[in-house]
């Protein structure tokens, strides 16, 4: 069974300064591309994902990477 999407994981590119952290935190999310600016693997994700993706943003130093629910539209983070 598919999980159902609950989560979308917003990142503000021109914020990024490439730092590394959120691919560190999760690298099964976010990688670095060839500007040398983090991008990420899906724009929408599960409950079972939140978590990491959560401390990914958390530790982001330029506070770009933001998690919105999508019924509700609530920005956690």
């Amino acid at each position: 069974m598919v999980e159902e999407l609950k989560y979308k994981v917003i990142q503000d590119r021109e914020a990024c300064i490439g730092c590394g952290a959120c691919t560190a935190v999760n690298s099964k999310m976010w990688s670095m591309d060839d500007e040398g600016k983090a991008k990420q693997s899906k724009k929408e994700i599960p409950e079972s994902e939140l978590k990491e993706n959560k401390e990914a943003a958390e530790s982001c130093p330029v506070q770009c990477i933001h998690i919105e629910e999508i019924k509700t539209g609530e920005r956690l983070i």
